[in-house]
Order: C-alpha cells, then sequence, then structure tokens
C-alpha cells in the first residue's frame, strides 16, 4: 500500500568521517516520519571503510565518487538520483529528533510558494546553544549575514515558523519543483555559499525560504574541515567574494570587491598576525578571485 505522505529523498555526504556517519543514520532510524530513501555519497574518502554502512543499513542508497567533488558536487550526485517530492540535505555531522521531518514535509506542503525549509539548529553537546533560528540576508557589499538566536539558549523562544531570508546548509529541504525550475546547486563553491547562491537564484524565481522553528537537529559542525582550520578560512573568504560576484553587478559589485579588498583583507590578515597558516589561507582565498585555481589553489584536504 502506497505510503500517503510524500516521499522524502535523504542525502548525506560522507568525506572520511564514516563513525560520524553511522552516527547520523543511527539517529535517522529513530524518526517518526515513514515515506524516506536515504542517499549516502561518499565523496572520495582515503579508505573504503563506508562500505560496512552499507552492510549495517542496508536501508540506504550508498554511491561512491571516488574523488572529492566538494560539497555542492556530492549532493548533486544524490539529487540526480533521487526520487522524493522533496530532497533533504543534510550534513553528516547531525544528529536528528525523532519527529524534525514532519513539520519541514508540513511547511513546504502547505505554503505552495515555498521552496526551501531549514530547522532550529542547536550546536551538538554545547547545553542547547542555538546555532541557527533563521537569518538576515546577506550583506550585498560584506558577503555576510547574520543568523538569528546565535549562540543563545534554546528555550522555545524561536519555535515558531516564518518566512526567512537564508536556509542552513547543515539541514535543508528544498522542493522537487524548485530544483526542476533553477537546476541543481551551484558547484563553483566547493564549500560554503552554494546553497545560499542557490536560494537566492530560487528567490528571483519569487519562491521562498522558510525557517521551521518547530523542527530541531543537533549539529556538530566542522568535523570534515575542522573548525578555523585554513581549508576553512580559505574557502570562506573566497566564497564570499565569489557569492558578490555572482549575485551582484555594477557599481553594487564595485563597492563589494573594494570593501572586502581594502577593508576587510587588511582587518583579517591583521587580526590572524600570530596564525600566519590562517593568515596566508584567508589571503589567498580573497586573491584567488582575481588570479584563479592555478596561482591560490585551496588548502589539501585530509
Amino acid at each position: 500500500m502506497k505510503d500517503p505522505k510524500p516521499l522524502v529523498s535523504i542525502v548525506t555526504v560522507n568525506f572520511n568521517q564514516t563513525a560520524v556517519t553511522r552516527d547520523l543514520l543511527l539517529s535517522l532510524k529513530k524518526i517518526s516520519y515513514t515515506n524516506i530513501e536515504t542517499i549516502v555519497i561518499d565523496n572520495g574518502s582515503s579508505d573504503d571503510s563506508i562500505s560496512s554502512l552499507a552492510v549495517e543499513f542496508p536501508e540506504i542508497q550508498l554511491i561512491k565518487t571516488h574523488q572529492n567533488l566538494g560539497f555542492a558536487g556530492g549532493n548533486n550526485v544524490g539529487i540526480k538520483v533521487a526520487k522524493g517530492d522533496y530532497l533533504l540535505l543534510l550534513n553528516n555531522d547531525v544528529e536528528v529528533t525523532p519527529g524534525f521531518l514532519e513539520p519541514l514535509v508540513e511547511t513546504l506542503e502547505n505554503n505552495p510558494e515555498a521552496a526551501v525549509a531549514s530547522p532550529k539548529i542547536v550546536y551538538y553537546g554545547r547545553d542547547e546553544m542555538i546555532q541557527y533560528a533563521g537569518s538576515s540576508k546577506i550583506n550585498t557589499f560584506t558577503g555576510r549575514g547574520r543568523r538569528i538566536g546565535y549562540l543563545e539558549t534554546d528555550k522555545g523562544q524561536y519555535d515558531y515558523i516564518r518566512p526567512t531570508e537564508l536556509g542552513h546548509g547543515a539541514c535543508i529541504m528544498v522542493s522537487r519543483k524548485a530544483i526542476s525550475t533553477v537546476g541543481l546547486m551551484p558547484e563553483d563553491y566547493f564549500l560554503y555559499y552554494e546553497e545560499h547562491d542557490w536560494t537566492e537564484t530560487m528567490k528571483r524565481h519569487n519562491f521562498k525560504v522558510y525557517y521551521v522553528g518547530t523542527s530541531k537537529i543537533y549539529h556538530k559542525e566542522s568535523v570534515s574541515t575542522g573548525r578555523n582550520s585554513p581549508l576553512k578560512t580559505y574557502f570562506l573568504s573566497r566564497n564570499r567574494l565569489l557569492f558578490a560576484r555572482r549575485n551582484s553587478s555594477g557599481i553594487v559589485l564595485l563597492i563589494s570587491i573594494l570593501y572586502i579588498v581594502f577593508i576587510a583583507l587588511p582587518k583579517n590578515i591583521f587580526q590572524l598576525r600570530s596564525d600566519k597558516a590562517n593568515s596566508r589561507a584567508y589571503m589567498r582565498g580573497v586573491l584567488w578571485n582575481f588570479f584563479g585555481e592555478q596561482k591560490f589553489p585551496a588548502p589539501m584536504m585530509k
């Protein structure tokens, strides 16, 4: 008998983090929403330990890319094979709560203009400290946005559902209709900002983004890249300017370039002066936008 609920395709990307991905899959086994398929993309890990998950969790579909395609590239592999009415792109360093999925589905079902929904995101193991409860729009000039509720203790103050400017890449549900309209997630970024670029494109097609505070997940954050790692620093600095280049033009783009090069770059180099690796990574990320990958490649991923 066909399940009356819409099919949700859950896509998660693994890179050298089999144990972390296993924790996610264990938490997914406890959810109350029944009509799902789970697709695990192994993004070119250095060993084959991920194969053990296909044995432990026979319900998953495991796809190996045999190379690191980046966040968007790995997710796009899953999107291409997914059959769901809704696609849930879920970081592997997340653990979900049993009832997290229903509010996300219901929000997209009940709001025809909605393309994207993200839940309340709380830092894992940090006394209910909030990471995301909606977001302001990315500032066109600085390339930065503001997360609502950031570092507050979750006491239910954000348990509402409303439109917001940005979803969160750790957990983002996207409608099949929106993907059919705007295409796959842009792969230019490799890490960070790709989901923001994607949703900006959706908003230009009159879709809306929703924050769903009645849904909740826990995020371990930056397990693959490391907190404050040169890799993370490089891609954040690189992609702020790339985002501006792809989403603005004319005088607005010129001001953004001038701000990033002549204000943000010197300021961050000064602040990171005692951390040579991150200082160099920040500078190289900005310069990538002018001289390209050949001269300013990303730090090696481990």
